[in-house]
């Protein structure tokens, strides 16, 4: 699929004089988890975007765990840091990471994952739709499905406001084929191994399933492992646009994987980040747009 990445003009506009003061800037960077294919690539753009410019940085892993994470940024603030980066490991329990960023007066960047909070000055969220990726996913699917048949939904982390959207979308396009039914739904939380297991016990169960639309890459690869040497009589189609995926639609594994621009989204976030720094302004959401 082609990809068009736009971010906010007026983000842009500000970020002009980022690269003139950025090595007088120092981010702290808190991702969700490192052992994630996406998340990886995210970090390592944000990683490349930082020395690109010459920023003093700090990244640590949160390993899925809110606390740890909320340990991190306050660690963070005692160091003094210009900016904090978050991929939160739950967009429902953001709050307390807000209020200390706050009370420190220090710029707070979320990317990729959605807080499910209001964002107050010095706050901005850089991330895509999760919602129209959804969409596009269960478009491609019905498409596939003569716009008939069963689908099962992979399903993400439920802390996370990623599953929920694309999930949303997935489910606004089926309640536009009268044919199409969802029969089944639930969590491998994101990872491989998890939808090997929850697949098999589809398939041990009997469960009549035409395709499944999973969250992201990794589960629909792990529901391609589950299937074994006879995929082909179950449409799958993933989110994110992992190399591993794309290869797999190469060989005709997978139908459809929906792109998110995890480069653009890493970029995005470090220039936020500069940009408060050295304009003092900045656009509270910027959105890299799937297509």
């Amino acid at each position: 699929m082609n990809i068009k990445k736009t971010i906010v003009a007026s983000l842009l506009a500000c970020m002009l004089p980022a690269v003139v003061m950025a090595k007088d800037v120092s981010i702290g960077v808190s991702m969700a988890l490192f052992d994630d294919n996406f998340l990886t690539i995210l970090r390592t753009s944000m990683q490349k975007e930082m020395k690109k410019d010459g920023v003093k940085s700090q990244i640590e892993d949160a390993k899925g765990d809110v606390s740890q994470q909320l340990q991190q940024v306050q660690n963070f603030i005692g160091q003094g840091v210009d900016a904090i980066i978050v991929n939160p490991v739950d967009t429902n329990a953001v709050k307390p990471i807000m209020d200390q960023a706050t009370k420190a007066g220090i710029p707070l960047v979320f990317v990729n994952r959605r807080p499910q909070a209001e964002l107050t000055d010095k706050m901005a969220y850089v991330g895509s739709d999760s919602i129209l990726a959804g969409r596009l996913q269960m478009e491609a699917l019905a498409k596939a499905m003569n716009g008939k048949g069963n689908v099962a939904i992979l399903l993400g982390d439920l802390a996370n406001e990623s599953t929920r959207d694309r999930t949303k979308g997935v489910e606004e396009v089926v309640a536009k084929y009268p044919n199409i039914k969802i029969v089944q739904k639930q969590t491998a939380k994101f990872t491989r191994n998890d939808a090997v297991d929850v697949v098999s016990n589809w398939m041990t169960s009997g469960e009549d399933i035409q395709a499944i639309a999973s969250n992201n890459d990794e589960m629909a690869i792990g529901a391609l492992q589950a299937l074994g040497k006879n995929p082909n009589h179950i449409l799958i189609a993933g989110v994110d646009g992992t190399p591993d995926a794309l290869q797999m639609l190469k060989s005709g594994k997978m139908i459809a994987t929906i792109f998110q621009d995890a480069k653009g989204q890493g970029e995005g976030a470090v220039d936020a980040a500069i940009s408060w720094r050295t304009a003092r302004k900045w656009k509270k959401s910027s959105t890299c747009r799937i297509s």
